[in-house]
C-alpha cells in the first residue's frame, strides 16, 4: 500500500472519529494503535512505550507542570488583587480607563503565568464587576478580559511554546524572546483600539466620577504592588538569558516565586496550595494524554514516509512558498476553532515544521506566528477555551451571545497582529538574535 493512500486513510480515520465527538486523546490514539498493528503486528506495541518515555522523560517537558503549578498558585496568590487597585487609581479617570488597565494588567499576569486561564478568570472576577458597575458596555468590559487573558500564550513563560519546542527540536530560550514583542503588539493593538473606540462614543468606557479620584501621592503609593510581580518575572525570564537557569529549572524558581507571592499576600494556606496542585495535576494530564496520543500518531506517520512525503510534496509544487505558508496558517486558524490547542501542535507541529524548513523559512519564525494563531483559537468559537472560562464567572446576565459579539474586534485585532509579524520577521527575530546564543 503506497504512502498517499495510507495518509488518505490514516487522516481520513482520525476526522472521521473526531466528527462523531470522540475525545481528541481517544481518536488520536486508537487510529494510530490499530493501523501500526495492521502495518507491522504486535512488534508495533514495543515501540510505543518507547517513544512516549523518551518524551516523559525530557527536561524540556518536566518544566510544564511547573508553569502550570506557578499559574494556579498566582491565580489565588492575591497578585491580581493589588495590580487591578494600581490600575484603578492611575487609569481609571481616563475614557476606556478600566478595560485598556485590565489588558495591562492580562500583560503582566503572562509575563508571570505562561497560561491563559489566570488572567482571563482573575480579572474576570476582579475587573468584570467593576466596569459594568460603572456602567461600561458589555461587549468592552467582556472583550477586553477574554483577549487580554489569551496574551500568556504569546508571551513567556508560555506553556505552548515549551510544549511546541518539545515536538519541534526548537530552543526554548528562543521562542521565549521571540514572542515578547509580538505578544506586547497584540497588548498594544487592545490597548490602542479600546482608547479610540471610548474616545468616540463614551458610552463604551466611561470615567470614573471625580469623587472617586484619588491624589497623585496615592497613586505612587499603590505602585508598590508592581514590585512582586515584577521580580518574578525577572527572575524567571532572567534565569534563562542570563544563563543561570535551563527552562526546566526557570519554571521550578517560578513555581517556588509563586508560594512567595501568597505568602506576601496572606494567601498560603493548605486550601490554596491543594486547590492548586489538583488543578495542575488535572491540566498536566489532560496535557500528557493528547501528548502521549499524538506522538504515537506522528511516530507512526513518520514511520510511514509521511512527513518525506509533505517535504517532497511541497517542494515540487509550482506554487509560491508565501502561498503555501498562508495556507497552512489558514488550517491552523480552521484547526483551533474544532480542537484543543494542546492537540493542534502536539499533531500538527512536527509535520509543518519540516515543511517550512523546506520551504526556506526561518523555523523559529514560524514557530512563534503558530503559537500567535494558537492565541487567535483560544477566543474563536465553538472550541474557544477563554470562552468558556468568561462564561463560568460571569453573572447570569451575561449571555454566551454577548460573549461572542464581545470578541469580535480583539480577534481582528489579533489576526492583524499575526499579519504584521509574518511581514516584519524581524519583530519575532529581533530579540533572540540578541538574547539567545546560537
Amino acid at each position: 500500500m503506497n504512502i498517499e493512500l495510507l495518509t488518505v486513510l490514516l487522516i481520513g480515520s482520525l476526522l472521521l472519529l473526531l466528527a462523531f465527538g470522540v475525545p481528541v486523546f481517544v481518536a488520536l490514539g486508537s487510529v494510530a494503535i490499530v493501523y501500526s498493528f495492521f502495518l507491522w503486528g504486535t512488534d508495533a506495541f514495543f515501540v510505543i512505550p518507547t517513544q512516549l518515555l523518551s518524551i516523559a522523560s525530557s527536561p524540556v517537558f518536566v518544566a510544564v507542570p511547573m508553569f502550570l503549578l506557578m499559574a494556579n498558585m498566582l491565580l489565588s496568590s492575591g497578585v491580581a488583587d493589588a495590580l487591578f487597585e494600581t490600575m484603578y487609581s492611575w487609569m481609571g479617570s481616563i475614557r476606556g480607563g478600566l478595560a485598556m488597565g485590565t489588558v495591562l494588567i492580562c500583560t503582566v499576569f503572562a509575563a508571570m503565568s505562561g497560561v491563559s486561564g489566570v488572567a482571563t478568570i482573575s480579572m474576570g472576577l476582579i475587573a468584570l464587576p467593576a466596569m459594568l458597575k460603572r456602567k461600561y458596555d458589555k461587549k468592552m468590559a467582556l472583550g477586553c478580559i477574554a483577549a487580554g487573558g489569551v496574551l500568556g500564550i504569546v508571551i513567556p513563560p508560555s506553556v505552548e511554546m515549551v510544549l511546541y519546542a518539545q515536538f519541534c527540536n526548537e530552543s526554548v530560550g528562543g521562542m521565549f524572546a521571540g514572542g515578547i514583542i509580538p505578544g506586547i503588539l497584540c497588548s498594544a493593538l487592545y490597548v490602542t483600539y479600546i482608547g479610540i473606540r471610548s474616545a468616540i462614543q463614551p458610552q463604551m468606557g466611561p470615567a470614573m466620577p471625580p469623587e472617586e479620584r484619588v491624589s497623585l501621592n496615592q497613586k505612587i503609593i499603590d505602585l508598590k504592588s508592581v514590585i512582586l510581580p515584577l521580580l518574578l518575572v525577572v527572575a524567571v525570564l532572567g534565569s534563562i538569558y542570563s544563563g543561570a537557569a535551563t527552562a526546566t529549572e526557570a519554571a521550578s524558581i517560578g513555581a517556588l516565586g509563586s508560594f512567595v507571592c501568597a505568602a506576601v499576600y496572606r494567601h498560603l494556606n493548605w486550601k490554596v496550595v491543594n486547590d492548586a496542585l489538583r488543578n495542575t495535576f488535572k491540566l498536566f494530564g489532560l496535557c500528557v494524554f493528547i501528548g502521549g496520543s499524538a506522538i504515537i500518531f506522528n511516530s507512526v506517520y513518520t514511520a510511514l514516509g509521511g512527513q518525506n512525503l509533505a517535504s517532497e510534496l511541497v517542494s515540487t509544487l509550482p506554487i509560491n512558498p508565501w502561498a503555501i505558508l498562508i495556507f497552512m496558517q489558514i488550517t491552523l486558524f480552521l484547526l483551533g476553532m474544532v480542537m484543543d490547542d494542546y492537540a493542534v501542535i502536539m499533531l500538527v507541529a512536527p509535520i509543518y515544521a519540516p515543511i517550512v524548513k523546506t520551504l526556506g523559512f526561518d523555523t523559529l519564525w514560524w514557530g512563534v506566528l503558530f503559537i500567535l494563531n494558537m492565541q487567535v483559537a483560544y477566543l474563536t468559537p465553538p472550541y474557544g477555551f477563554n470562552l468558556f472560562y468568561l462564561r463560568s464567572i460571569a453573572p447570569q446576565s451575561v449571555t454566551m451571545d454577548d460573549i461572542y459579539r464581545s470578541i469580535l474586534p480583539f480577534v481582528g485585532l489579533q489576526v492583524l497582529g499575526l499579519l504584521t509579524c509574518m511581514i516584519f520577521p524581524q519583530l519575532i527575530l529581533w530579540l533572540p538574535s540578541v538574547l539567545v546564543t546560537k
